[in-house]
């Protein structure tokens, strides 16, 4: 069982249906004791981080969430769910994240020919071999929506990046631990693959 956290943010029903077509069984919860007893944890989001970190807290997630994590639970978070487990975001000012993985999140500061919110499709350059990538090209196509960016302070967190004026990081894999900046619930066929591939670690 998959505990699919909903902090009233995000796509849940899209991530819930993708995680299902192949093959996930998926609990939405906003129950710790179901994030606590689950096998893994999917955390996906659209919106401010400030606001997710705010609705976690309120409903009593934050605190398992982050226990499970630390304990080795596998994890995945896309978007807004890689960005919360970051020490701090400057979005609409100053605000602490889970600090799981020492770094900021940061707005996106680019020449004028570049659009805020970057969106669309876009490649991942691979940093990393992982069975979360198994049978995906380097390369690869997924689908973007974001204004924000993660920056780690070391390396070995960095699963994958991307170019967008600056080459930012679009991917953590380490240990436990996976985060997706692009959207794989989005992202067809590439994207169901490495659904499928997080179902496969867990088992």
């Amino acid at each position: 069982m998959i505990a699919l956290v909903d902090y009233g943010m995000g796509n849940i029903r899209s991530v819930s249906k993708a995680i299902e077509a192949v093959g996930g069984e998926v609990s939405i919860t906003q129950s710790p004791e179901e994030i606590r007893k689950a096998k893994a944890i999917v955390l996906p989001g659209v919106g401010a981080f400030r606001d997710c970190m705010s609705n976690l807290t309120e409903l009593g997630l934050l605190e398992a969430v982050r226990e499970e994590i630390l304990k080795g639970k596998p994890y995945l978070g896309i978007c807004l769910g890689m960005q919360i487990l970051f020490t701090e975001s400057e979005e609409f000012g100053m605000c602490k994240g889970l600090d799981l993985i020492k770094g900021k999140v940061t707005r996106f500061k680019l020449p004028q020919d570049y659009k805020i919110p970057h969106m669309g499709w876009n490649t991942v350059i691979f940093k990393k071999k992982s069975k979360l990538l198994s049978e995906i090209s380097d390369n690869s196509y997924f689908y973007f929506v974001h204004s924000y960016y993660v920056v780690p302070e070391e390396s070995n967190f960095v699963g994958g990046v991307t170019e967008y004026g600056i080459e930012f990081t679009s991917m953590i894999i380490y240990e436990n631990i996976f985060a997706t900046q692009f959207h794989p619930e989005k992202s067809q066929k590439m994207g169901l693959k490495l659904l499928s591939n997080f179902i496969q670690f867990i088992q």
